[in-house]
C-alpha cells in the first residue's frame, strides 16, 4: 500500500509556511536542491502538482492545500506519539490570543482538531484586535498570541525575526458578490475602529494614491464586517480567509491600488516562559496553519 512519506510532508509544510523552498531549507535541515527533490518525489506520489512558482515565492495549489491540512495532521499526531511514548505528553492550561482576522470561517473547527488531538491541553481563547493582542500579550496576559503582520510595513511591537510564520495571504479588495464601483463617486469603505491596524492602512493607502473614500460603516468585529460586505454597503480590505457567502472579490477594473500580502505569526515566547508554553507553541505553529 502506497503512503506518504513522513519527511515529505514536513518539508511541504515548511516550504508554505517559508514561502520559499530557498526559506524552508534550514528548518528542515537540508539543501534547497534536497528540497526541491522532497517535493518533486512528493508531487509524484500525489500524481498532481502541489506548488505554484512565482517570483514571489511559492504558493500551494488547491490540492497542496487539500494535502497541507492532512500533513499538518499527521505531523502532530506524529509529535505527539513520540513525546507521549517518551513520557512528555503535553498537559496543562494555556491563555491563547488570536487577532480575528485570522481564518474566521475556521477557527472553530481549528480549535476542535486541537482538542481532540491535545485532549490534556485546556485552553483559554480570546480573539482581539491585533493592537489589544500585542498590548496585552506583552504585559503577560497570555501564554501565546497569535497576530497579523501587513507585508512592507514597519514590524509592529512584538513582531520580530523571531516570531513563526505560520500562514501567508492575500489582501483582497471585497463587496457583495456581483458588486461594481460607481465611476466618480467616493469609495464607501467599511472597516473595523480606527485602532486596527488594517485600518490604518487602508485608510493610509487610499490617501497615498488619492482615492477618494467616505467610511461608511464600522464594524466591531469581523463577523460584523462580512455582514455589511454582504449587505452591499460598501467595500472593505481584507485577508482572503475572511471571504464569506455573499461576498466576493471586486471584479477588475475598479481602480482600487494593489494590495500586499499578510502574514500571521506567533509571537516569539518570551523569557522564563515553561516549557509547556514553548512546546504548546510549537504544537500551534503546526496545527493552525
Amino acid at each position: 500500500m502506497q503512503t506518504f512519506d513522513l519527511e515529505q510532508l514536513r518539508t511541504l509544510a515548511a516550504v508554505v509556511d517559508a514561502g520559499s523552498l530557498t526559506a524552508a531549507a534550514p528548518r528542515v535541515f537540508l539543501s534547497q536542491s534536497s528540497v526541491s527533490e522532497q517535493i518533486r518525489k512528493l508531487e509524484e506520489r500525489a500524481g498532481q502538482s502541489l506548488l505554484t512558482r512565482s517570483k514571489a515565492g511559492v504558493a500551494p495549489t488547491e490540492a497542496g492545500v487539500r494535502l497541507l491540512g492532512y500533513a499538518r495532521r499527521i505531523l502532530a499526531l506524529s509529535d505527539e506519539a513520540f513525546r507521549d511514548l517518551r513520557g512528555e505528553t503535553l498537559q496543562g492550561e494555556l491563555r491563547l490570543a488570536v487577532t480575528d482576522y485570522f481564518r474566521p470561517g475556521d477557527l472553530t473547527r481549528l480549535l476542535g482538531r486541537l482538542g481532540e488531538s491535545y485532549p490534556k491541553v485546556r485552553l483559554h481563547v480570546s480573539i482581539l484586535k491585533s493592537d489589544a493582542l500585542r498590548a496585552a500579550y506583552a504585559r503577560g496576559e497570555f501564554d501565546v498570541a497569535l497576530g497579523m503582520r501587513i507585508a512592507g510595513t514597519p514590524a509592529p511591537p512584538g513582531h520580530d525575526a523571531k516570531a513563526s510564520v505560520i500562514r501567508r495571504e492575500s489582501l483582497a479588495w471585497l463587496g457583495a458578490a456581483g458588486m461594481r464601483l460607481a465611476r466618480g463617486e467616493p469609495v464607501r469603505l467599511l472597516a473595523l475602529p480606527d485602532t486596527c491596524s488594517l485600518h490604518q492602512f487602508t485608510v493610509a493607502l487610499l490617501r497615498r494614491r488619492r482615492v477618494p473614500y467616505v467610511l461608511a460603516h464600522v464594524a466591531s468585529g469581523v463577523a460584523g464586517l462580512q455582514s455589511a460586505l454582504a449587505a452591499g454597503l460598501g467595500v472593505a480590505c481584507l485577508n482572503e480567509s475572511a471571504i464569506s457567502d455573499g461576498v466576493a472579490r471586486l471584479a477588475p477594473p475598479h481602480g482600487l491600488p494593489a494590495l500586499p500580502r499578510v502574514t500571521f505569526q506567533l509571537l516569539p515566547g518570551r523569557r522564563g516562559e515553561t516549557a509547556f508554553v514553548t512546546r504548546a507553541r510549537e504544537m500551534l505553529a503546526t496545527q493552525l496553519g
